[in-house]
């Protein structure tokens, strides 16, 4: 039975056959599909996106129609993301207090947009981690397509 907008064994708009989905085809490994998810690609082929602008998850993968829309990181990536950024910056923010104690307006002037910047590039990779870890745990959606 083909997928929903796709041709048996055809891409969407393409006269190109997919691959990657055919009996049998094994799973990648949990660890492969994560980073695949932090690069914003699909967890399972790894060529399609899976994020659609900045962080809205995608319906299905354009590639091998692996369905992602109904998976809900909801907090879970803020929460992986404020995770990250303070164990990234705090040591960083106490070592430079410690060594220099810059005046507190250059302080913010370094801090403030290093904080806001890595918190703006790995919000969407973190996002990318959480559905990566819920497609490969086979975790289900909060919504059946």
């Amino acid at each position: 039975m083909p997928l929903e907008g796709f041709q048996e064994g055809l891409r969407v708009g393409e006269g190109v056959p997919i691959d990657i989905i055919k009996a049998g085809t094994p799973r990648p490994s949990t660890l492969t599909a994560l980073f695949r998810g932090a690069l914003g690609r699909c967890p399972r082929c790894g060529k399609g996106r899976l994020l659609h602008h900045y962080l809205k998850m995608v319906d299905r993968c354009a590639v091998c129609g692996e369905a992602y829309g109904h998976y809900r990181t909801d907090d879970a990536a803020p929460w992986l993301t404020i995770l990250v950024v303070g164990h990234l910056t705090v040591p960083l923010i106490l070592i430079s207090e410690e060594n220099f104690r810059p005046p507190l307006a250059v302080a913010f002037a370094i801090y403030l947009p290093l904080i806001a910047g890595l918190t703006l590039l790995l919000l969407p990779r973190c996002k990318g981690v959480m559905a990566a870890a819920l497609w490969a745990l086979k975790a289900e959606g909060s919504e059946k397509i």
